[in-house]
């Protein structure tokens, strides 16, 4: 029974070693990172994780987990990682040499997933040194803890036979420190993009939006505000870290199937004519009746404009923007240089982009879904065709041109809601480059209702709608449902046949049941 305790607890204290080993290399990389602007082993690792997740389990992550799915990828990482290292803690209680080697042969996948990327081999002192000194400072932990097991003859209930505490207590410690002063300065440094944007201020537009028209928002309880507030817009991408881009430094190269290649500074976007206009976002993971769509007011400049300077060749029919975080979109050419107002923006709603919409620079391009036009944090534009393009959502499956759809959305009231009285259904709808033209109801089983349709700003944002229903006037009571459709200026009507969002937008009707006392 006594060997066994021993053997109990030498496993326990052998997989805290490896614990320690791990948090403090982890620490080590973020220190680095956060010193160099690079990013840490961990994180590195969860974004390869992210490029090589396929696609159904992406797709589900963000249908089932929405905009948590980041963090519960990185939780499950680090949970891995976790698990590994305390095996690999215990397995140094007993053999220390194969040890050693499996930390490093973990600490240098991670390192690789630093270094490649998905667009080939792109090696920096920022994505090389973080995982190289966490190889060197988790080897090196693990080799003093797991020096603490040597024979000296002691024994203890507590602690396993041969155990030096002083040994384990100074690398604990030490991997502690470490752990801590890392975590520490990625939280300090890492604010390096809210300095950045603190220090801009956007000169005013020289085409300002027109101002909105009365009737525009409807005064109706819980229904979608017309504007959506930079805190509450829906925020969908891949990116485990949002980039910390400083202003200053940040530069954007258009290249590819062009007359003049250019390279633009912040500063140059800035001086030239910036252009202000509302437009309505769509996420091609919205879901029937889901809340990936927002409309905020966006200033930039046209894409339109920055194309004409570069000269686009003939035949080039798309362009593959890539973000600061390796992400790689492909957009119709058409949609960038046609009347629709594309938009390499610097500022929403009155500021400068958020962080995690895209500061400095994204792309705002009405009438598309995003995955196909809406690069947040982009650094590089090179102008193909859509034969030789390969990029993230196209590789998984999805369609790489893909307009957004005629959709229409019950905002209130909630489901299962008890009403009585006079009952205003509410809610928006959208049809980015088309407009709306209608939005109807059908409520149990009587004909379809025209809603009264809020005043229209333009075909670029959704519009809101509203029927007031009177349940006693039609003699319905019980559970009764209700759905909505919407057509469009070109007449056409949103389908019945409900699909899921892949692989270019999903299709179907809203619906929910009202319990009518």
């Amino acid at each position: 029974m006594l060997r066994q305790s021993r053997r109990g607890t030498t496993v326990l204290w052998g997989a805290l070693a490896g614990l320690l080993a791990a948090a403090g290399g982890v620490g080590a990389s973020m220190l680095l990172a956060a010193l160099l602007g690079g990013t840490s082993s961990a994180y590195a690792l969860g974004d390869r994780v992210i490029q090589f997740t396929p696609g159904w389990l992406k797709d589900f992550a963000v249908e089932k987990l929405g905009e948590k799915d980041k963090l519960v990828l990185l939780i499950s990482v680090f949970a891995v990682v976790a698990i590994l290292s305390a095996l690999v803690g215990v397995l140094a209680t007993r053999r220390l040499v194969p040890a050693l080697v499996i930390t490093g042969v973990l600490n240098l996948v991670a390192l690789a997933s630093a270094i490649f990327t998905s667009l080939g081999v792109e090696i920096t002192v920022a994505s090389v040194v973080p995982g190289l000194v966490a190889t060197v400072v988790s080897v090196a932990l693990l080799w003093l803890l797991g020096r603490s097991w040597r024979r000296t003859g002691g024994s203890g209930a507590s602690a396993p036979a041969g155990f030096d505490r002083r040994v384990f207590l100074g690398a604990a410690l030490a991997s502690g420190g470490v752990a801590v002063v890392g975590g520490g300065a990625s939280q300090f440094f890492g604010k390096a993009g809210e300095a950045s944007r603190a220090d801009v201020t956007l000169p005013a537009a020289t085409t300002k939006a027109k101002p909105i028209p009365r009737g525009t928002a409807l005064d109706i309880k819980g229904i979608t505000p017309y504007m959506t507030p930079n805190s509450t817009f829906y925020r969908v991408d891949t990116a485990l870290q949002v980039p910390q881009l400083d202003a200053d430094t940040w530069r954007l190269r258009i290249h590819g199937m062009v007359d003049n290649e250019l390279q633009l500074s912040f500063r140059d976007l800035l001086d030239m004519d910036l252009v202000e206009d509302r437009i309505t976002l769509t996420c091609v993971s919205n879901q029937v009746g889901g809340q990936y769509a927002g409309n905020a007011t966006w200033l930039g400049v046209p894409m339109k404009q920055i194309l004409e300077r570069v000269g686009v060749r003939s035949g080039s029919d798309a362009m593959v923007s890539t973000s600061a975080d390796d992400m790689t979109i492909t957009t119709p050419v058409k949609a960038l240089t046609d009347d629709r107002n594309a938009l390499l923006a610097v500022g929403m709603n009155g500021q400068p982009l958020p962080l995690e919409h895209g500061f400095p620079v994204r792309m705002v391009v009405p009438g598309l879904y995003g995955f196909v036009s809406a690069t947040k944090w982009v650094t590089d534009m090179e102008l193909t065709t859509f034969s030789d393009a390969s990029t993230y959502w196209t590789k998984r499956g999805w369609k790489d041109q893909a307009p957004i759809k005629t959709f229409s959305r019950i905002d209130t009231p909630a489901a299962f809601s008890q009403v009585s009285g006079e009952v205003p259904i509410a809610g928006v709808a959208w049809a980015q480059e088309r407009g709306i033209e209608k939005v109807e109801l059908k409520i149990g089983d009587a004909d379809w209702v025209e809603a009264d349709l809020a005043t229209e700003d333009s075909i670029d944002n959704w519009r809101q709608w509203v029927y007031r229903w009177k349940p006693a006037e039609t003699g319905q009571s019980g559970n009764v449902s209700v759905q909505v459709r919407a057509t469009d200026k070109t007449g056409y009507t949103q389908t019945s046949d409900r699909v899921p969002p892949r692989p270019d937008g999903a299709t179907g009707w809203d619906s929910r049941t009202l319990v009518v006392s």
